[in-house]
């Protein structure tokens, strides 16, 4: 990643983050680092994570304008997900939200991230359940200016907003707000039931890091809230949540050993009011509306790792328990919703691991084992009719639980100038509390949930190369096999009425989440940058990946189809010029192929191409300036495709302009 160098910092305040040191395993595996500068100059963090080849969200658009359900990310391209199929953490503490596994990534500030480590590959060892395609670890910042940073913004389409950090002893203080009037994603056959995407959303954190002579210790609490249009008229979303860790760590160097204890726990609720486009899209009718879904996760790690000149190990255990509900009205019928819906369950995990490494000479060998306990209990959803409070449907399904084996094995050879390395590795992620027990609706396509999913598992290889010389570059071939995936797949056609999901009307799409055989995705990820001369840096990235659907008996109909939301290419590229040391100029690049919107693989989401432009002016050593065009050729990404055809469009051109200041 490359970025406009900030301003200098001669003095800053340090609060110190509990975590331990990078693992040595990591040279093993395909990992890319970004800087704390890529972070700081883009508009959301996601939007930072996708220029690494292999990383996408579940839709084209950013976290800016997706809901919140749409919002999972995943590490390498071999199938999209809303719930996501990679592990998010900060400083080890999981960020995926406890019912849905996605991201709410309004609570992360770019100023709050002081940079990322995107660990490709499916995670065993210390990161456990959830990181079935990577891991995304960021690391909160540590460095702040003495009397602190603050950034203002404002652009097209009522954007407006602003984060500030900063320190005082012991105690960092990140705060960040956003808003925008967002705009209509429909552009042909729009009518009066489509409306702008405006969301509006704020954060705040807070670390606290005494000094001890122990080691390091910090306790973190944060919160965050948005709200959300969701394009059409009467669909909207609000999210909001609360978090709390603390984290312990420590050396004994007479014997070479870190270890660290974490302890976190956090609340999330999430709302969303889904509608029914009429004919001629000139209205809607309420559909759905989920007034609540309340959520409660918890979870402990620790470890022990010993690092030695000729290699080490570590090892470690973990727990992690969600319990969640959602609780929403439905089946609108003469002015008012008539049914009422409770459902939900909870979920535990529970693992223990052991890695290992050596290193002789130039070569480095890395392996580990891991063996996790899942169990998925307590579930039930009961509709009743809300004029008689009758029970109009009972389930309760059985309890779930099994053991799941995972295991990782690396080698790298250090080269003169490049490396070469391969990887084998199994992964596993437990389907979501969303995914188990939550219906969900967009315009007239339906999906219902199933309490029946089992644990999704993926099984790879990969060989790498690299070089560190004039020009920095790396490429991996990589060979996954997903089993057990779980996809949304249609099941139905309205107008009519279905068991459970009820009514489907004329235009929309009945499908249910359900495991549906395998995807076998291969492909190659390749970056290179490097230096123009002293003032322009440049990079350039792709990821290529084949991904195949192989749906069996479950799924026959899916069998040789691509993944939706999976694309066959995608391309980025950046170059910073700095023709003084007061300005820099940012280009960047991306190309997508062509993607799915739906599992039959029927509505095609077409190649797209755009460009962002960024100025950065140092007006002094504690005032900055900079401009920003975001889609700067106004292209039309597609984002999104009904059954009838009409199409969804990412953010048009957009200027914005913006300030920064370290007094």
């Amino acid at each position: 990643m490359i970025a406009a160098e900030p301003p200098a910092v001669v003095e800053s305040v340090t609060v110190v983050a509990a975590r331990l040191p990078p693992a040595p395993t990591d040279a093993a595996f395909s990992v890319v680092a970004i800087g704390a500068e890529a972070i700081a100059t883009a508009p959301r963090v996601d939007e930072a994570l996708t220029l690494v080849p292999g990383v996408q969200l579940f839709r084209r658009t950013s976290s800016a304008a997706a809901n919140p359900t749409t919002q999972g990310i995943t590490v390498r391209a071999i199938a999209g997900s809303g719930a996501g199929r990679a592990l998010v953490t900060l400083d080890g503490v999981p960020v995926n939200d406890p019912f849905g596994g996605w991201v709410l990534w309004s609570g992360l500030p770019p100023a709050a991230v002081g940079g990322a480590l995107v660990v490709r590959g499916a995670g065993s060892g210390p990161y456990g359940a959830g990181a079935l395609t990577g891991t995304v670890q960021l690391a909160e910042r540590t460095r702040v200016p003495p009397r602190g940073e603050y950034e203002l913004w404002a652009g097209e389409r009522g954007q407006v907003g602003g984060q500030l950090a900063f320190a005082t002893g012991d105690l960092l203080v990140v705060g960040a707000s956003q808003s925008s009037d967002g705009w209509t994603p429909v552009r042909a056959g729009a009518g009066a039931a489509d409306m702008p995407l405006a969301f509006d959303s704020s954060s705040l954190s807070l670390r606290y890091a005494p000094q001890w002579t122990g080691g390091a210790m910090a306790f973190r609490l944060s919160g965050y809230r948005e709200e959300r249009q969701s394009g059409l008229a009467g669909a909207a979303s609000r999210s909001n949540g609360v978090s709390a860790s603390a984290t312990i760590t420590g050396a004994s160097p007479g014997i070479a050993t870190d270890w660290r204890l974490q302890g976190w726990v956090k609340q999330s609720d999430f709302e969303n009011s889904s509608v029914a486009v009429g004919a001629g899209r000139a209205f809607t009718t309420p559909a759905n509306n989920q007034y609540g879904t309340p959520a409660l996760g918890a979870g402990f790690n620790a470890a022990l790792r010993r690092t030695l000149p000729e290699g080490g190990w570590e090892i470690g255990a973990d727990v992690r328990y969600a319990d969640g509900e959602t609780r929403e009205a439905f089946r609108f019928m003469a002015g008012a919703f008539t049914r009422g819906r409770l459902a939900g369950g909870s979920q535990a995990v529970a693992g223990v691991y052991g890695e290992a490494w050596r290193r002789s000479g130039d070569w480095l060998l890395a392996g580990g084992l891991r063996l996790d306990r899942w169990s998925s209990f307590g579930g039930e959803r009961t509709e009743r009719d809300l004029a008689t409070d009758a029970v109009t449907l009972a389930l309760t399904p059985p309890d779930r639980e099994g053991w799941q084996p995972t295991a990782r094995a690396g080698v790298r050879r250090d080269l003169d100038g490049g490396f070469l390395r391969a990887a084998a590795y199994v992964g596993f992620r437990p389907p979501t509390l969303n995914e188990l027990h939550r219906p969900f609706r967009v315009g007239n396509d339906v999906t219902e949930a199933n309490a029946g999913l089992e644990p999704e598992t993926l099984y790879g290889v990969e060989v790498g190369a690299g070089g560190e010389g004039a020009v920095k570059w790396s490429a991996t071939l990589f060979a996954n096999r997903l089993e057990g995936a779980v996809t949304n797949v249609t099941i139905g056609f309205g107008p009519g009425m279905f068991p459970v999901a009820g009514f489907i009307p004329a235009g929309g799409v009945l499908r249910q989440r359900q495991n549906v055989g395998d995807i076998d995705a291969w492909g190659l990820e390749a970056e290179a940058s490097g230096q123009a001369g002293p003032s322009l840096s440049w990079r350039v990235a792709g990821a290529w990946t084949r991904a195949e659907v192989d749906g069996g008996t479950a799924a026959p109909q899916l069998t040789g189809l691509r993944p939706a939301q999976t694309p066959e290419l995608a391309l980025s590229g950046e170059a910073a010029w700095r023709p003084t040391d007061a300005l820099t100029l940012r280009l960047t690049l991306r190309y997508e192929g062509e993607r799915f919107d739906d599992d039959l693989n029927l509505r095609t989401l077409s190649p797209a191409t755009s460009g962002d432009l960024r100025a950065d002016w140092r007006a002094t050593p504690a005032f900055g300036l900079y401009a920003a065009i975001d889609n700067l050729t106004d292209a039309a990404v597609e984002t999104g495709e009904t059954a009838n055809g009409i199409e969804s469009f990412d953010m048009p051109r957009t200027v914005r302009i913006g300030l920064i200041w370290r007094p």
